[in-house]
């Protein structure tokens, strides 16, 4: 007879206790992933500064209380028991979850409406198909996945096929983001 070993599960708390040693780390449903740090190319600093640029124009003409948009691997806790934490490239977060966190808070903890994530080259399409699933399970109400190489963004939302815009295209945030709208070929230099 085969026994169900109990499963430990890591917290948020204690993967932010581990040394700062050069490796990535984020946690799903309590398991820890590692990898070696990614080394940002300027293009994805580029991309990722445009994305930000946009987003926070955009925020800047909404009206009070308004959200936060937050950029380079800020920590998310999506969810717990077991968390799930990752590190998203950029996020808006709305005015009710960026109130929650106190002054010294290192994470937002809480699902972002959106999650923007632009590929590295170092990303595996299995360690991005996880993350969208994450988001999506959390929910993240729009997920937008940047390809700097094919110069397209696919859109994410729950319940609905992805979307592929271009750069002839217009990349829009409705109903979650209300009236965000930007040319794809503005977020890419």
């Amino acid at each position: 007879m085969a026994v169900a070993e109990a499963t430990e599960w890591m917290t948020t708390e204690q993967m932010l206790a581990l040394p700062d040693d050069g490796v990535e780390r984020w946690l799903i449903r309590g398991q820890l992933r590692e990898k070696p740090m990614t080394v940002r190319n300027r293009w994805h600093s580029e991309i990722m500064a445009l994305t930000t640029t946009s987003l926070v124009n955009w925020l800047k003409q909404q009206p009070e209380p308004r959200g936060s948009v937050l950029c380079g691997e800020v920590g998310v806790r999506l969810t717990r028991d077991p968390d799930t934490t990752v590190g998203v490239d950029v996020a808006y977060v709305s005015a009710e979850v960026a109130a929650l966190h106190a002054d010294d808070s290192t994470l937002i903890d809480g699902p972002p409406i959106l999650a923007v994530e632009i590929l590295s080259p170092s990303n595996t399409q299995d360690e991005i198909d996880e993350k969208i699933d994450q988001y999506l399970a959390a929910g993240v109400a729009l997920v937008w996945i940047i390809h700097p190489r094919r110069r397209t963004v696919t859109i994410y939302r729950p319940d609905a096929e992805p979307q592929l815009v271009n750069v002839g295209q217009e990349l829009t945030g409705e109903p979650h983001l209300p009236g965000f709208r930007v040319a794809v070929a503005d977020l890419f230099v």
